[in-house]
């Protein structure tokens, strides 16, 4: 019996020392993260302007449907989703496999160079574009010069190019991101596994579709994911470099948040309504890769 209370009085003991380690840090999150986020919730179902707040319930998210900027901003996000994360993703793991090969010369400084972009700031290095796009800005000065266009390109003002620019932009600054997740990933891979396919006749193109692959599988999807949930809520880039505009042809999501928020008249209850749809969308989108990826814990 004594036993049994001194083990008991030893567990107990742990179980608090445990907590202690770590409940600042639990306070901390639940403070600065779920309370926020249950507030949100709560705003979501109310209506009016400042601080001038009433319940409506649903009102906020019929209103979505009917919605022209909102839909506007949707289809924006997805066309930057769509063609920006895949290209980013196959251009990543390109590269990585590139800079992983063993015979490759200043393997440091090239690593170093494409992950610089990730570690500048997100107005800097937008406000450059900007001015890199700009009608008489390098870009055109250089296409110009080439012949290879006639006239500038109206990459901040023409709504398909400044669709192009946003995604230019968010690509150069996140394949090296990615890549770094590829790379640790591929030097982990047995050296040994591609010697036995040379041995057995296999070319390069089939080592890395049917070995680099398969065995980066878990790396892609959680690139795929993350890529995913940052373009959802891709804000700075289109604000620095094309406010939205030309009228919302380029404007996302986050940016219609923010307008509902600061620009427009204050209607918070409206805009914590379209941040959860943020939410949803992560969430569906998460769902559907993990099951196209075939991953049992999806």
């Amino acid at each position: 019996m004594h036993q049994t209370n001194s083990k008991l009085r030893f567990r107990t003991k742990s179980v608090l020392t445990g907590w202690s380690f770590v409940l600042l840090a639990v306070i901390l999150i639940f403070v600065f993260y779920f309370y926020p986020m249950l507030q949100a919730l709560i705003l979501s179902f109310q209506t009016g302007t400042g601080s001038n707040l009433t319940f409506t319930g649903f009102d906020n998210y019929s209103r979505l449907l009917s919605d022209k900027t909102f839909i506007v901003s949707v289809k924006n996000t997805f066309i930057y989703l769509l063609v920006q994360v895949p290209l980013m993703i196959i251009l990543a793991l390109f590269i990585s496999v590139l800079l992983n090969d063993s015979k490759l010369r200043f393997k440091g400084f090239f690593r170093t160079a494409i992950f610089l972009p990730c570690v500048t700031s997100l107005v800097a290095y937008s406000v450059v574009f900007k001015y890199l796009f700009s009608g008489n800005g390098l870009v055109n000065t250089m296409l110009l010069k080439l012949h290879l266009v006639s006239a500038p390109i109206e990459w901040i003002t023409d709504p398909f190019w400044a669709k192009i620019t946003i995604i230019l932009a968010i690509t150069w600054r996140w394949t090296g991101y990615n890549m770094i997740f590829y790379l640790s990933a591929l030097q982990n891979i047995d050296h040994s596994i591609y010697e036995a396919a040379k041995i057995d006749g296999a070319s390069s193109s089939r080592q890395f579709f049917g070995i680099t692959v398969p065995l980066l599988k878990p790396i892609i999807l959680f690139t795929s994911i993350t890529s995913t949930i940052g373009t959802l809520q891709l804000f700075d880039e289109v604000m620095n470099i094309t406010k939205g505009g030309p009228g919302n042809a380029t404007q996302t999501i986050s940016q219609y948040i923010y307008n509902l928020s600061f620009k427009y008249a204050a209607d918070f209850g409206y805009a914590a309504t379209v941040s959860y749809s943020i939410v949803i969308m992560i969430a569906l989108l998460s769902v559907i890769q993990f099951k196209v990826a075939g991953d049992k814990n999806g």
